[in-house]
């Protein structure tokens, strides 16, 4: 394993159906920047992203870079950060090929880092996340965190990998 992709609401911080629109409302999970911390020790770790707030006017891109600079700061309390972001600003009906489920995200990813998709692992909350993955051709572990409670009803019967947090995800690669 070289990379760990990240999904980033839900995940690493709280989500909200209202969106994320400021770095305000941008307040981490407990035990996500410690987690990404540890990770930091083994792995690459990116986030994956669909940000339509954008398309849809809540917020702009410089709002979008200040929450991530927030998370920064925050990141840098446990000596972690992260190694890349990348970010799909489109609305849903734009057809674009990086909006996940679509895998363009995970390609630029798995480029940057000259990983092939065994080599990354997704860890997700959505079906899109899910999705996303099984498009890639790489393994996914689906949070309970965020919508993860929702997507494991919706993945039912599927063959998951399946954690609480991703404390937890990281307490179980240890």
């Amino acid at each position: 394993m070289k990379v760990i992709v990240l999904d980033r609401d839900g995940v690493i911080n709280h989500d909200s159906d209202e969106y994320i629109k400021s770095p305000e409302e941008w307040i981490p999970i407990a035990g996500s920047l410690p987690a990404i911390a540890k990770l930091n020790q083994r792995f690459k770790v990116a986030i994956a992203t669909n940000q339509s707030g954008i398309a849809r006017g809540f917020y702009d891109e410089p709002i979008l870079h200040a929450m991530h600079d927030k998370m920064d700061a925050l990141l840098k309390e446990y000596d972690g950060h992260i190694d890349h972001i990348e970010y799909c600003p489109h609305h849903p009906d734009d057809g674009c090929s990086c909006r996940k489920p679509e895998t363009r995200m995970l390609e630029h990813i798995a480029a940057k880092f000259s990983a092939n998709p065994q080599e990354i692992v997704f860890v997700g909350d959505s079906s899109s996340d899910y999705q996303c993955a099984q498009n890639f051709g790489c393994p996914f572990v689906l949070l309970l965190t965020g919508k993860g409670l929702k997507t494991l009803n919706k993945l039912a019967g599927k063959d998951l990998l399946v954690e609480k947090s991703l404390a937890m995800l990281v307490e179980s690669i240890d």
